[in-house]
């Protein structure tokens, strides 16, 4: 039996206000009650590496475990607002979906689907655009860092938010994990969502971010940094399908001070507080408790302690994406039986849409 999102909030221990007043904000307005839905994507960008496990994958399973209408998205869409070579594209799409079975996603609990095989979230995008200033969108910061990067930034890179607010509104998400950075993003589809209630009725929740206390995993070789696939140095990451010694040995040459002692200070020992941080989210302890269990080894024999419980955390995943990826079709058959399932609420919804707009 599903449990309430009461539950699922307690077990995610919101860090913010607005995770915890959802239950009382989103689910009626204008006396509308909506189904809670959970709602959220993930772009096909490559393999996982352990940042986008620990700090998202993990807490979808944890949503799907407590939950039962839960819908992942695997957001092809998105991932192409950057050049993709069509071939690599392709892979990754089929690796990630290995990824997420393997770390424990259950396609028959939930909905996991691609996101450009049900043609209705750019549909809606349009409906949604046409109601969205340029104003709203060039204030978000997302915009004014990506497009700083770049000498003619792109349409798609642009206006991706107000898709990303189509994906969750297209089902009525009503629950949205996410990261910090991306509450802007989450804010927008707010807004977005009253501005269709004003104009054409009382149509869609109010989505409500799910901030949970997932650790930032930092890079291995740049500890101030985030992990990101997009650093060049393949030793700043450890990815889902790295082999026990790719691991032990990515660890090893982490960045860290020269003082030995096991001690947690973000701000002067961001290494060693990042290697504390891995073993807190693999084990659940605090990183105080980390420190006394460990404060008669030195930051060397400490090293190769977080390597081995990342192996042992890792590696039954990894074995089961190798597993995985040997059936192509099986995957295929997977990302079909989704898109039926994600089409059964997309294409009802959009035909309501639709007539509210004037379209039907």
């Amino acid at each position: 039996m599903a449990m309430s999102m009461g539950f699922i909030l307690k077990n995610l221990r919101p860090t913010c206000r607005i995770a915890r007043r959802c239950l009382c904000s989103n689910a009626r307005d204008d006396n509308v009650t909506f189904p809670e839905l959970v709602f959220s994507g993930i772009q096909p960008t490559g393999i996982p590496h352990i940042g986008n496990y620990f700090g998202a994958i993990k807490n979808w399973k944890k949503l799907q475990d407590t939950n039962d209408r839960v819908i992942y998205s695997i957001v092809d869409l998105h991932s192409i607002t950057v050049p993709q070579d069509p071939a690599i594209l392709r892979e990754n799409i089929l690796s990630m979906t290995a990824c997420l079975l393997a770390c424990g996603i259950d396609p028959d609990r939930g909905i996991l689907f691609q996101q450009s095989q049900v043609p209705y979230h750019t549909e809606l995008a349009w409906i949604l655009g046409c109601g969205c200033t340029l104003s709203r969108l060039e204030h978000l910061p997302t915009w004014k860092e990506k497009s700083a990067e770049m000498k003619d930034a792109m349409l798609g890179l642009y206006t991706y938010p107000v898709l990303q607010a189509a994906d969750i509104l297209l089902y009525k998400g009503t629950h949205v994990p996410v990261g910090e950075d991306q509450l802007c993003h989450i804010q927008l589809a707010r807004a977005l969502a009253k501005i269709f209630n004003n104009r054409f009725g009382h149509y869609f929740p109010q989505p409500e971010a799910l901030l949970t206390e997932a650790p930032r995993i930092k890079s291995l070789r740049h500890p101030e940094k985030k992990m990101s696939k997009s650093e060049a140095n393949p030793k700043s990451r450890i990815d889902l399908t790295d082999t026990p010694d790719e691991i032990i040995k990515k660890v090893k040459k982490a960045v860290i001070d020269s003082d030995t002692q096991i001690t947690y200070d973000v701000d002067n020992r961001p290494g060693l507080a990042n290697l504390i941080g891995l073993e807190c989210a693999i084990t659940d302890k605090s990183p105080s408790q980390v420190c006394e269990e460990n404060c008669t080894i030195m930051s060397g024999q400490y090293k190769l302690k977080v390597a081995g419980l990342l192996v042992e955390e890792l590696n039954p995943i990894r074995l089961q994406v190798e597993r995985l990826l040997s059936d192509r079709h099986h995957l295929s058959s997977i990302i079909e039986k989704g898109r039926l399932k994600a089409m059964d609420i997309a294409e009802p919804n959009i035909k309501e849409m639709k007539s509210l707009v004037g379209f039907l």
